[in-house]
Protein backbone atom coordinates (compact mmCIF):
# COMPACT_ATOMS: atom_id res chain seq x y z
CA UNK A 1 0.00 0.00 0.00
CA UNK A 2 2.74 2.29 0.67
CA UNK A 3 3.55 2.75 -2.68
CA UNK A 4 -0.17 4.45 -3.32
CA UNK A 5 1.19 7.84 -2.30
CA UNK A 6 -2.27 9.66 -2.89
CA UNK A 7 -4.09 7.20 -0.54
CA UNK A 8 -1.44 7.43 1.78
CA UNK A 9 -1.90 10.93 2.10
CA UNK A 10 -5.36 11.03 2.30
CA UNK A 11 -4.69 8.86 5.11
CA UNK A 12 -2.40 11.03 7.02
CA UNK A 13 -4.37 14.38 6.27
CA UNK A 14 -7.51 12.18 7.71
CA UNK A 15 -5.46 10.60 10.40
CA UNK A 16 -6.92 7.20 9.85
CA UNK A 17 -6.40 5.07 12.33
CA UNK A 18 -7.79 2.22 9.97
CA UNK A 19 -4.46 2.16 8.01
CA UNK A 20 -2.00 1.60 11.61
CA UNK A 21 0.63 -0.39 10.82
CA UNK A 22 -0.26 -0.83 7.28
CA UNK A 23 2.41 1.84 6.05
CA UNK A 24 4.20 4.42 8.58
CA UNK A 25 4.92 8.00 6.98
CA UNK A 26 8.19 9.19 7.06
CA UNK A 27 8.73 13.10 7.45
CA UNK A 28 12.35 14.50 4.93
CA UNK A 29 12.30 17.31 7.21
CA UNK A 30 12.29 16.30 11.05
CA UNK A 31 13.55 13.01 10.12
CA UNK A 32 10.78 11.35 12.16
CA UNK A 33 8.06 8.78 11.33
CA UNK A 34 4.67 8.51 12.19
CA UNK A 35 1.78 6.38 12.24
CA UNK A 36 -0.97 7.55 9.44
CA UNK A 37 -3.15 8.61 12.58
CA UNK A 38 -0.43 10.77 14.32
CA UNK A 39 -2.47 13.51 16.14
CA UNK A 40 0.46 15.95 15.34
CA UNK A 41 -0.49 18.32 12.59
CA UNK A 42 -0.01 16.26 9.23
CA UNK A 43 3.73 17.61 7.68
CA UNK A 44 3.37 19.26 3.85
CA UNK A 45 2.95 16.94 1.38
CA UNK A 46 5.96 17.31 -0.43
CA UNK A 47 7.84 16.77 3.14
CA UNK A 48 6.13 13.02 3.78
CA UNK A 49 7.79 9.36 2.17
CA UNK A 50 6.13 6.07 2.57
CA UNK A 51 7.51 3.15 3.92
CA UNK A 52 6.17 -0.51 4.93
CA UNK A 53 7.51 -0.84 8.10
CA UNK A 54 9.08 0.48 11.26
CA UNK A 55 12.48 -1.65 10.20
CA UNK A 56 12.93 0.35 6.79
CA UNK A 57 12.25 4.04 8.41
CA UNK A 58 14.89 3.15 11.27
CA UNK A 59 16.98 1.60 8.67
CA UNK A 60 16.74 4.75 6.22
CA UNK A 61 17.25 7.24 9.42
CA UNK A 62 13.88 8.17 11.24
CA UNK A 63 13.40 8.05 14.70
CA UNK A 64 10.02 7.24 15.80
CA UNK A 65 7.54 9.87 16.73
CA UNK A 66 7.16 10.21 20.64
CA UNK A 67 3.54 11.42 20.34
CA UNK A 68 1.65 8.35 18.07
CA UNK A 69 4.60 5.74 18.88
CA UNK A 70 4.45 4.26 15.27
CA UNK A 71 6.35 1.11 16.64
CA UNK A 72 3.44 0.21 19.10
CA UNK A 73 0.54 0.25 16.38
CA UNK A 74 -0.81 -3.01 14.97
CA UNK A 75 0.66 -5.09 13.10
CA UNK A 76 0.65 -4.84 9.40
CA UNK A 77 -2.74 -7.44 8.81
CA UNK A 78 -0.81 -8.24 4.96
CA UNK A 79 1.01 -11.00 6.74
CA UNK A 80 -2.21 -12.90 8.07
CA UNK A 81 -3.83 -12.83 4.71
CA UNK A 82 -1.15 -14.74 3.04
CA UNK A 83 0.86 -17.54 2.54
CA UNK A 84 3.87 -16.79 0.56
CA UNK A 85 7.36 -16.41 1.76
CA UNK A 86 7.48 -13.48 2.79
CA UNK A 87 4.54 -13.67 4.89
CA UNK A 88 5.77 -16.96 6.34
CA UNK A 89 9.08 -15.03 6.78
CA UNK A 90 7.26 -12.25 8.81
CA UNK A 91 5.48 -14.53 10.84
CA UNK A 92 8.38 -16.61 11.78
CA UNK A 93 10.13 -13.14 12.71
CA UNK A 94 7.84 -11.77 15.04
CA UNK A 95 7.73 -15.49 16.50
CA UNK A 96 11.63 -14.79 17.23
CA UNK A 97 13.58 -16.66 14.52
CA UNK A 98 16.55 -14.90 13.74
CA UNK A 99 16.78 -13.75 17.24
CA UNK A 100 17.38 -17.57 18.06
CA UNK A 101 18.59 -19.20 14.50
CA UNK A 102 19.88 -16.42 12.64
CA UNK A 103 18.99 -15.48 8.91
CA UNK A 104 20.36 -18.84 8.28
CA UNK A 105 17.58 -20.65 10.17
CA UNK A 106 15.28 -18.35 9.02
CA UNK A 107 16.17 -19.03 5.46
CA UNK A 108 16.30 -23.12 5.90
CA UNK A 109 12.51 -22.84 7.48
CA UNK A 110 11.31 -21.41 4.07
CA UNK A 111 13.44 -23.48 2.00
CA UNK A 112 14.85 -20.81 0.44
CA UNK A 113 18.80 -19.39 0.44
CA UNK A 114 19.80 -16.64 2.67
CA UNK A 115 20.09 -14.51 -0.21
CA UNK A 116 17.02 -15.04 -1.30
CA UNK A 117 15.68 -14.71 1.46
CA UNK A 118 16.93 -10.96 2.20
CA UNK A 119 16.04 -10.36 -1.19
CA UNK A 120 12.39 -10.78 -1.28
CA UNK A 121 12.16 -9.11 1.93
CA UNK A 122 13.87 -5.61 0.91
CA UNK A 123 12.33 -5.78 -1.52
CA UNK A 124 8.61 -5.33 -0.18
CA UNK A 125 9.55 -4.41 3.21
CA UNK A 126 12.59 -1.87 2.65
CA UNK A 127 14.41 -3.87 5.26
CA UNK A 128 16.36 -7.30 5.19
CA UNK A 129 15.68 -9.76 8.18
CA UNK A 130 18.37 -8.78 10.86
CA UNK A 131 16.91 -5.02 10.56
CA UNK A 132 13.13 -6.66 11.13
CA UNK A 133 13.99 -8.41 14.38
CA UNK A 134 15.81 -5.36 14.86
CA UNK A 135 13.11 -2.91 14.96
CA UNK A 136 11.42 -6.31 17.36
CA UNK A 137 14.18 -6.24 19.73
CA UNK A 138 13.64 -1.95 20.36
CA UNK A 139 9.68 -2.49 20.32
CA UNK A 140 10.38 -5.11 23.10
CA UNK A 141 12.65 -2.90 24.86
CA UNK A 142 10.45 -0.05 25.06
CA UNK A 143 7.61 -2.30 26.54
CA UNK A 144 9.60 -3.27 29.14
CA UNK A 145 10.81 0.12 29.47
CA UNK A 146 7.49 1.81 30.42
CA UNK A 147 5.94 -1.04 31.95
CA UNK A 148 7.61 -2.53 34.14
CA UNK A 149 10.33 -1.74 37.16
CA UNK A 150 13.11 -4.04 35.58
CA UNK A 151 17.30 -3.15 35.69
CA UNK A 152 17.92 -1.85 32.52
CA UNK A 153 19.95 -4.96 32.53
CA UNK A 154 17.25 -7.29 32.95
CA UNK A 155 15.40 -5.59 30.22
CA UNK A 156 17.89 -5.62 27.58
CA UNK A 157 18.20 -9.17 28.43
CA UNK A 158 14.53 -9.95 27.91
CA UNK A 159 14.09 -8.23 24.56
CA UNK A 160 17.60 -10.28 23.15
CA UNK A 161 20.84 -7.92 23.09
CA UNK A 162 23.17 -8.83 23.08
CA UNK A 163 25.22 -6.48 25.13
CA UNK A 164 24.44 -3.74 27.22
CA UNK A 165 25.65 -1.09 25.30
CA UNK A 166 24.01 -2.16 21.57
CA UNK A 167 20.78 -1.83 23.88
CA UNK A 168 21.59 1.41 24.95
CA UNK A 169 22.91 2.94 21.21
CA UNK A 170 19.70 0.99 19.48
CA UNK A 171 17.28 2.87 21.83
CA UNK A 172 19.05 5.98 21.67
CA UNK A 173 18.83 5.72 17.88
CA UNK A 174 15.42 4.42 17.64
CA UNK A 175 13.60 6.53 20.17
CA UNK A 176 15.93 9.99 20.25
CA UNK A 177 15.95 8.83 23.88
CA UNK A 178 18.19 7.34 26.32
CA UNK A 179 16.82 4.18 28.27
CA UNK A 180 15.92 5.93 31.77
CA UNK A 181 14.71 8.70 30.26
CA UNK A 182 12.24 7.01 28.31
CA UNK A 183 11.35 5.21 31.69
CA UNK A 184 11.05 8.65 33.61
CA UNK A 185 8.77 10.17 30.38
CA UNK A 186 6.31 7.27 30.42
CA UNK A 187 6.07 7.97 34.48
CA UNK A 188 5.47 11.65 34.57
CA UNK A 189 2.75 10.76 31.79
CA UNK A 190 1.51 8.15 34.05
CA UNK A 191 0.56 6.21 30.68
CA UNK A 192 -0.51 3.03 32.40
CA UNK A 193 -2.42 4.47 35.52
CA UNK A 194 -5.06 3.05 34.54
CA UNK A 195 -3.70 -0.37 34.19
CA UNK A 196 -4.45 -3.07 37.19
CA UNK A 197 -1.65 -3.34 40.25
CA UNK A 198 1.23 -4.75 39.22
CA UNK A 199 2.17 -8.33 40.91
CA UNK A 200 5.62 -9.53 41.27
CA UNK A 201 6.80 -11.52 39.05
CA UNK A 202 4.32 -10.52 36.28
CA UNK A 203 4.74 -8.15 33.47
CA UNK A 204 1.36 -6.42 32.41
CA UNK A 205 1.22 -4.85 29.19
CA UNK A 206 -1.89 -3.73 26.38
CA UNK A 207 -2.30 -5.79 22.84
CA UNK A 208 -3.79 -2.74 20.55
CA UNK A 209 -5.67 -3.91 17.77
CA UNK A 210 -7.74 -2.20 14.95
CA UNK A 211 -11.60 -1.24 15.50
CA UNK A 212 -13.93 -2.59 15.96
CA UNK A 213 -13.30 -5.93 18.07
CA UNK A 214 -15.99 -8.25 18.91
CA UNK A 215 -15.22 -10.18 21.92
CA UNK A 216 -17.56 -12.39 22.32
CA UNK A 217 -17.28 -15.06 19.76
CA UNK A 218 -13.61 -14.58 20.42
CA UNK A 219 -12.83 -15.04 24.11
CA UNK A 220 -16.37 -16.99 24.30
CA UNK A 221 -14.70 -19.59 22.16
CA UNK A 222 -11.86 -20.08 23.87
CA UNK A 223 -13.35 -19.90 27.51
CA UNK A 224 -15.87 -22.49 26.26
CA UNK A 225 -13.56 -25.62 24.63
CA UNK A 226 -10.69 -24.84 27.17
CA UNK A 227 -9.13 -27.63 28.36
CA UNK A 228 -9.40 -27.67 32.32
CA UNK A 229 -5.67 -27.80 33.82
CA UNK A 230 -4.55 -25.40 30.30
CA UNK A 231 -6.91 -23.05 30.18
CA UNK A 232 -9.29 -21.25 32.06
CA UNK A 233 -11.48 -18.60 32.42
CA UNK A 234 -11.11 -16.59 35.45
CA UNK A 235 -11.89 -13.05 36.97
CA UNK A 236 -13.25 -11.67 33.75
CA UNK A 237 -9.38 -13.00 31.88
CA UNK A 238 -8.98 -16.11 29.70
CA UNK A 239 -5.86 -17.43 31.15
CA UNK A 240 -3.50 -20.40 29.48
CA UNK A 241 -0.48 -21.77 30.29
CA UNK A 242 2.57 -21.46 27.23
CA UNK A 243 5.26 -23.84 26.36
CA UNK A 244 8.09 -21.26 25.04
CA UNK A 245 11.24 -21.93 23.30
CA UNK A 246 13.23 -20.89 26.62
CA UNK A 247 11.39 -21.84 29.47
CA UNK A 248 7.43 -21.97 30.35
CA UNK A 249 4.72 -19.24 31.02
CA UNK A 250 1.19 -18.54 31.91
CA UNK A 251 -0.69 -15.34 30.68
CA UNK A 252 -3.65 -13.99 31.36
CA UNK A 253 -6.08 -12.23 28.71
CA UNK A 254 -8.54 -9.47 29.34
CA UNK A 255 -11.24 -7.25 26.59
CA UNK A 256 -11.66 -3.83 27.01
CA UNK A 257 -13.23 -1.26 24.79
CA UNK A 258 -9.94 -0.34 23.44
CA UNK A 259 -6.82 -3.01 24.17
CA UNK A 260 -7.02 -5.73 25.53
CA UNK A 261 -5.13 -6.59 28.72
CA UNK A 262 -2.12 -8.47 29.22
CA UNK A 263 -0.20 -10.57 32.25
CA UNK A 264 2.38 -12.49 31.69
CA UNK A 265 4.26 -14.89 34.11
CA UNK A 266 7.24 -16.04 32.44
CA UNK A 267 10.21 -18.27 33.68
CA UNK A 268 12.65 -17.20 30.76
CA UNK A 269 12.16 -13.16 29.74
CA UNK A 270 13.59 -13.66 26.83
CA UNK A 271 10.56 -15.54 25.86
CA UNK A 272 8.34 -12.16 25.74
CA UNK A 273 8.72 -11.04 22.45
CA UNK A 274 7.65 -14.52 21.51
CA UNK A 275 4.99 -14.93 24.18
CA UNK A 276 3.48 -11.55 23.25
CA UNK A 277 3.46 -12.32 19.25
CA UNK A 278 1.69 -16.21 19.79
CA UNK A 279 -1.02 -14.26 22.16
CA UNK A 280 -1.68 -11.56 19.04
CA UNK A 281 -2.01 -14.43 16.93
CA UNK A 282 -4.36 -16.50 19.30
CA UNK A 283 -6.76 -13.58 19.33
CA UNK A 284 -6.09 -12.30 15.70
CA UNK A 285 -5.26 -9.00 16.64
CA UNK A 286 -3.59 -8.00 13.40
CA UNK A 287 -6.89 -8.84 11.24
CA UNK A 288 -8.15 -5.50 9.38
CA UNK A 289 -12.01 -5.83 10.35
CA UNK A 290 -12.75 -2.94 7.51
CA UNK A 291 -12.13 -4.92 4.99
CA UNK A 292 -13.65 -8.15 5.96
CA UNK A 293 -16.83 -7.04 7.02
CA UNK A 294 -17.51 -4.70 3.32
CA UNK A 295 -16.39 -8.09 1.63
CA UNK A 296 -19.11 -9.81 3.90
CA UNK A 297 -21.63 -7.22 3.96
CA UNK A 298 -21.57 -7.59 -0.08
CA UNK A 299 -23.93 -10.80 0.62
CA UNK A 300 -27.06 -9.70 1.74
CA UNK A 301 -28.34 -12.21 3.84
CA UNK A 302 -24.77 -11.98 5.82
CA UNK A 303 -25.16 -7.92 5.82
CA UNK A 304 -27.54 -7.83 8.72
CA UNK A 305 -25.24 -10.40 10.73
CA UNK A 306 -22.35 -7.69 10.34
CA UNK A 307 -24.04 -4.89 10.85
CA UNK A 308 -25.41 -6.60 14.46
CA UNK A 309 -22.25 -7.21 15.73
CA UNK A 310 -19.27 -5.98 13.77
CA UNK A 311 -15.51 -7.11 14.40
CA UNK A 312 -15.48 -10.87 14.75
CA UNK A 313 -12.13 -12.45 14.77
CA UNK A 314 -10.95 -15.90 13.92
CA UNK A 315 -10.31 -17.60 17.76
CA UNK A 316 -6.54 -18.98 16.94
CA UNK A 317 -4.07 -20.90 19.35
CA UNK A 318 -0.65 -20.34 20.87
CA UNK A 319 0.28 -24.17 19.20
CA UNK A 320 -0.84 -25.24 16.36
CA UNK A 321 0.59 -29.26 17.06
CA UNK A 322 -1.80 -28.96 20.24
CA UNK A 323 -4.94 -27.76 18.50
CA UNK A 324 -4.23 -30.80 15.78
CA UNK A 325 -4.72 -32.87 18.49
CA UNK A 326 -7.41 -31.32 20.36
CA UNK A 327 -9.54 -31.37 16.32
CA UNK A 328 -9.08 -35.17 16.71
CA UNK A 329 -10.23 -35.53 19.67
CA UNK A 330 -13.30 -33.31 18.78
CA UNK A 331 -14.48 -35.36 15.67
CA UNK A 332 -17.89 -36.36 15.59
CA UNK A 333 -18.31 -35.51 19.69
CA UNK A 334 -20.15 -32.34 21.34
CA UNK A 335 -17.48 -29.69 23.21
CA UNK A 336 -18.08 -30.97 26.45
CA UNK A 337 -16.61 -35.13 25.30
CA UNK A 338 -13.86 -33.43 23.82
CA UNK A 339 -12.99 -31.19 26.79
CA UNK A 340 -13.08 -34.42 28.70
CA UNK A 341 -10.94 -36.24 26.73
CA UNK A 342 -8.40 -33.28 26.16
CA UNK A 343 -8.08 -33.28 29.90
CA UNK A 344 -7.53 -36.86 30.96
CA UNK A 345 -4.13 -36.67 28.21
CA UNK A 346 -2.46 -33.51 29.90
CA UNK A 347 -3.72 -35.63 33.67
CA UNK A 348 -1.79 -38.19 32.30
CA UNK A 349 1.13 -36.72 29.62
CA UNK A 350 1.25 -32.91 30.40
CA UNK A 351 4.40 -31.08 32.26
CA UNK A 352 3.29 -29.52 35.62
CA UNK A 353 3.55 -25.90 36.36
CA UNK A 354 2.95 -23.48 39.21
CA UNK A 355 0.44 -20.67 38.68
CA UNK A 356 -0.11 -19.37 42.17
CA UNK A 357 -2.57 -16.62 41.01
CA UNK A 358 -4.83 -19.06 39.51
CA UNK A 359 -6.32 -22.99 38.89
CA UNK A 360 -3.48 -24.10 36.41
CA UNK A 361 -1.26 -27.30 36.25
CA UNK A 362 -0.48 -28.48 33.08
CA UNK A 363 1.23 -27.19 29.56
CA UNK A 364 -0.98 -29.57 27.06
CA UNK A 365 1.69 -32.44 26.01
CA UNK A 366 4.09 -32.25 23.32
CA UNK A 367 3.62 -34.41 20.65
CA UNK A 368 6.96 -35.92 21.73
CA UNK A 369 5.37 -36.95 25.02
CA UNK A 370 2.44 -38.16 23.31
CA UNK A 371 4.13 -40.77 21.18
CA UNK A 372 4.55 -43.14 23.78
CA UNK A 373 0.89 -43.48 24.85
CA UNK A 374 -1.00 -46.49 24.77
CA UNK A 375 -3.80 -46.36 22.02
CA UNK A 376 -5.54 -49.29 24.56
CA UNK A 377 -6.08 -46.26 27.70
CA UNK A 378 -7.88 -43.93 24.93
CA UNK A 379 -11.71 -43.94 25.70
CA UNK A 380 -12.21 -43.52 21.87
CA UNK A 381 -13.07 -45.78 18.46
CA UNK A 382 -10.75 -47.93 17.39
CA UNK A 383 -10.83 -45.71 14.11
CA UNK A 384 -10.11 -42.37 16.40
CA UNK A 385 -7.01 -44.01 18.03
CA UNK A 386 -5.87 -44.75 14.85
CA UNK A 387 -6.18 -41.50 13.68
CA UNK A 388 -4.92 -39.49 16.73
CA UNK A 389 -1.77 -41.86 16.91
CA UNK A 390 -0.56 -41.49 13.45
CA UNK A 391 -0.79 -38.11 13.87
CA UNK A 392 1.30 -37.61 16.61
CA UNK A 393 3.74 -39.93 14.80
CA UNK A 394 3.74 -37.44 12.55
CA UNK A 395 4.20 -34.81 14.43
CA UNK A 396 6.85 -36.19 16.15
CA UNK A 397 9.35 -36.82 14.19
CA UNK A 398 8.66 -33.97 11.95
CA UNK A 399 6.82 -35.70 8.98
CA UNK A 400 4.19 -33.02 9.26
CA UNK A 401 5.29 -29.66 10.41
CA UNK A 402 2.62 -27.38 11.71
CA UNK A 403 2.94 -23.87 12.57
CA UNK A 404 1.03 -20.13 11.35
CA UNK A 405 4.29 -20.12 9.07
CA UNK A 406 3.06 -23.12 7.50
CA UNK A 407 2.17 -23.44 3.67
CA UNK A 408 -1.40 -23.76 3.67
CA UNK A 409 -1.89 -25.79 0.87
CA UNK A 410 0.77 -28.22 1.27
CA UNK A 411 -0.28 -28.54 5.06
CA UNK A 412 -3.85 -29.17 3.81
CA UNK A 413 -2.36 -31.57 1.61
CA UNK A 414 -0.02 -33.47 4.15
CA UNK A 415 -3.14 -33.90 6.54
CA UNK A 416 -5.99 -35.04 3.98
CA UNK A 417 -3.18 -38.04 3.47
CA UNK A 418 -3.83 -39.03 7.49
CA UNK A 419 -6.34 -41.80 7.62
CA UNK A 420 -9.31 -40.44 9.85
CA UNK A 421 -8.97 -37.02 8.18
CA UNK A 422 -11.95 -35.63 6.03
CA UNK A 423 -12.06 -31.90 4.97
CA UNK A 424 -13.68 -30.77 8.26
CA UNK A 425 -10.72 -31.86 10.51
CA UNK A 426 -8.19 -30.26 7.93
CA UNK A 427 -10.65 -26.94 7.30
CA UNK A 428 -10.72 -26.17 11.10
CA UNK A 429 -7.16 -26.86 11.50
CA UNK A 430 -6.39 -24.46 8.31
CA UNK A 431 -8.77 -21.95 10.05
CA UNK A 432 -7.51 -22.33 13.67
CA UNK A 433 -4.07 -23.52 13.67
CA UNK A 434 -2.00 -22.62 10.59
CA UNK A 435 -4.25 -18.82 10.07
CA UNK A 436 -5.72 -19.27 7.18
CA UNK A 437 -8.44 -16.53 6.65
CA UNK A 438 -10.04 -18.44 3.84
CA UNK A 439 -10.66 -21.73 5.27
CA UNK A 440 -14.29 -22.53 4.86
CA UNK A 441 -16.17 -25.35 6.59
CA UNK A 442 -19.46 -25.95 4.72
CA UNK A 443 -20.30 -29.74 6.33
CA UNK A 444 -20.27 -28.35 9.70
CA UNK A 445 -23.78 -28.84 11.63
CA UNK A 446 -23.48 -25.45 12.87
CA UNK A 447 -22.60 -23.69 9.87
CA UNK A 448 -24.99 -25.32 7.79
CA UNK A 449 -27.96 -24.77 10.26
CA UNK A 450 -27.29 -21.10 10.10
CA UNK A 451 -27.45 -21.43 6.55
CA UNK A 452 -30.76 -22.40 6.51
CA UNK A 453 -32.37 -20.42 9.09
CA UNK A 454 -30.77 -17.22 6.69
CA UNK A 455 -31.70 -18.88 3.33
CA UNK A 456 -28.88 -19.51 2.38
CA UNK A 457 -27.92 -22.66 0.74
CA UNK A 458 -27.24 -25.66 3.83
CA UNK A 459 -25.65 -28.71 1.02
CA UNK A 460 -21.97 -28.23 0.97
CA UNK A 461 -21.50 -28.38 -2.28
CA UNK A 462 -24.18 -25.21 -2.94
CA UNK A 463 -23.10 -23.20 0.12
CA UNK A 464 -19.26 -23.39 -1.04
CA UNK A 465 -20.51 -21.99 -4.33
CA UNK A 466 -22.61 -19.09 -2.80
CA UNK A 467 -19.45 -18.65 -0.41
CA UNK A 468 -17.50 -17.88 -3.39
CA UNK A 469 -18.25 -14.50 -3.08
CA UNK A 470 -16.99 -14.13 0.46
CA UNK A 471 -13.19 -15.19 -0.52
CA UNK A 472 -10.94 -14.25 1.30
CA UNK A 473 -12.27 -14.59 4.33
CA UNK A 474 -14.48 -17.29 4.33
CA UNK A 475 -13.14 -17.96 7.83
CA UNK A 476 -14.46 -15.14 9.00
CA UNK A 477 -18.19 -15.51 7.27
CA UNK A 478 -18.14 -19.03 9.54
CA UNK A 479 -17.85 -17.15 12.87
CA UNK A 480 -20.55 -14.28 11.89
CA UNK A 481 -23.02 -17.78 10.86
CA UNK A 482 -21.79 -19.87 14.49
CA UNK A 483 -22.58 -16.35 16.04
CA UNK A 484 -26.65 -17.13 15.33
CA UNK A 485 -26.51 -20.22 17.34
CA UNK A 486 -27.51 -19.45 21.16
CA UNK A 487 -24.16 -21.81 21.84
CA UNK A 488 -21.81 -21.03 24.64
CA UNK A 489 -18.88 -20.59 21.83
CA UNK A 490 -21.00 -17.41 21.24
CA UNK A 491 -21.16 -15.62 24.32
CA UNK A 492 -18.38 -13.93 26.91
CA UNK A 493 -18.57 -15.69 29.83
CA UNK A 494 -20.15 -14.50 32.71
Amino acid sequence: MHTDTERCVRAVQSKDARFDGWFFTAVLTTRIYCRPSCPAVPPKVENMTFLPSAAACQQAGFRACKRCRPDTSPGSPEWNARADAVARAMRLIQDGVVDREGVPGLATRLGYSTRQVERQLNAELGAGPLALARAQRAQTARLLIETSELPMGDVAFAAGFSSIRTFNDTVREVFALSPSELRERALKAGRHKNDPPRIPGTISLRLPFRAPLNPDNLFGHLAATAVPGVEEWRDGAYRRTLRLPHGTGVVALTPQPDHIGCRLALTDLRDLTIAISRCRWMLDLDADPEAVDEQLRSDPLLAPLVDKAPGRRVPRTVDAQEFAVRAVLGQQVSTAAARTHAARLVTAHGERVEDPLGGLTHLFPSPQALAALDPESLALPRSRRTTLTTLVSELADGSLPLGFDSDWEEARAQLSALPGFGPWTTEIIAMRALGDPDAFLPSDLGVRRAAQRLGLPAGPAALTARAAAWRPWRAYAVQYLWATDAHPINHLPV
